[in-house]
């Protein structure tokens, strides 16, 4: 299996791409990254790749897999992302 690309390779080929400096890459994905982080709790939506959302996870009742006793999991938010329809063509082919 390949290796997932780093920030340094991303910036490096989006810079050869759009024939901008490396340097000017890394301040966009910088501040797009602080971007989504910011706006995550509204929902950010990444054209063409899909969607961070903030959703609110109930609490319910679990098991210790050590003991197998009961526990009671707490109420919580989770950051989930949905893969966009586009993307998913795009890598798993059209059905």
């Amino acid at each position: 299996m390949a290796k997932a690309m780093t920030k340094s390779q991303i910036a490096d080929h989006l810079a050869n791409k759009a024939g901008v400096t490396k340097k000017t890459v890394t301040e966009i994905l910088d501040a797009f990254a602080a971007l989504a982080y910011k706006e995550a709790k509204n929902a950010f939506t990444v054209p063409g790749i899909g969607k961070l959302v903030l959703a609110h996870r109930k609490a319910r009742m679990g098991r210790n897999p050590q003991t197998g006793a009961a526990i009671k999991i707490p109420a919580k938010k989770v950051l989930k992302f949905r893969v966009a329809k586009a993307a998913k063509d795009a890598i798993l082919g059209k059905k």
